[in-house]
C-alpha cells in the first residue's frame, strides 16, 4: 500500500489499517444514504449529525426555509462530479452558489454546512469541521475579507484539492482496498478520515 503525504511532511505508511480502525469505530454514518441526488430534506440534515455535525432543531429549521434555494443549487451540481479529476473539470462556480445558499444561517458555518452536503455529493466536498479547516489553514490560506461565505468555503475546497491531487493514486488504491471489504468511500471523504486520524494521534 502506498504511503499518503499529509501536510507538515506527515507520512501516512498503513492508510488502509488507519481508515478500516476508523470505520470500525465511528458512527453508522458512512453506512446510510441520503435522499435522491437532487432533494435536501431534513433527513439529510439528520444523517450529517450521525456524522457529528451536531444541528439544533432550530437550526434544522432555519435551513430547511432555504430548502428551495439549496435544491435548486444541488440540481447544478452534477451527482458524479469529482474533486479527484482535472481542476478544469471541477464545477467550481455552481459549488459556489451551492455554498452561499447557507450563508448567514445563524449557528451554520462550514463544518455543518458540508457535513449536510457531503453524502448529496460525495466525490466533491469534503467535510470542512474545525479539524479540517485547521490542518487547511495551518500555513497560508488566510481567508480575505472581501470574500463571502461561499467563496471561502470553496477556497478551502480547492486547498483541500491539492492534498487529493498529491495522494490520488494511493488514495485509489486505499478506496479499491476498502470496497473489497464493503466500504465504499471517495477519495474524498478518505483523506478526511486520514487527516482526522493523524490529528488525533499528534
Amino acid at each position: 500500500m502506498s504511503t499518503i503525504i499529509l501536510r507538515g511532511g506527515v507520512e501516512v505508511e498503513h492508510p488502509l489499517e488507519l481508515a478500516l480502525e476508523f470505520l470500525a469505530t465511528s458512527s453508522s454514518f458512512d453506512a446510510y444514504t441520503s435522499s435522491g441526488p437532487g432533494s435536501f430534506d431534513e433527513g439529510d440534515l439528520r444523517l450529517a449529525n450521525r456524522g457529528g455535525a451536531r444541528i439544533s432543531a432550530a437550526e434544522i429549521a432555519a435551513i430547511l426555509e432555504r430548502r428551495g434555494e439549496i435544491e435548486r443549487a444541488l440540481r447544478k451540481v452534477r451527482p458524479d462530479a469529482s474533486l479527484a479529476g482535472a481542476t478544469s473539470s471541477v464545477p467550481w462556480i455552481p459549488l459556489t452558489r451551492l455554498f452561499a445558499a447557507f450563508a448567514e444561517i445563524r449557528g451554520v458555518g462550514f463544518s455543518k454546512m458540508t457535513k449536510a452536503l457531503h453524502r448529496k455529493r460525495p466525490a466533491l466536498i469534503p467535510m470542512l469541521d474545525s479539524v479540517v479547516q485547521a490542518y487547511l489553514t495551518r500555513d497560508d490560506l488566510e481567508p480575505r475579507s472581501s470574500e463571502s461565505f461561499g467563496e471561502r468555503a470553496t477556497a478551502l475546497v480547492r486547498s483541500y484539492k491539492q492534498d487529493l491531487d498529491r495522494n490520488r493514486s494511493a488514495l485509489r488504491e486505499t478506496g479499491q482496498e476498502l470496497a473489497s471489504r464493503e466500504y465504499r468511500l471517495s477519495e474524498v471523504r478518505i483523506l478526511d478520515i486520514l487527516i482526522w486520524s493523524m490529528s488525533a494521534a499528534t
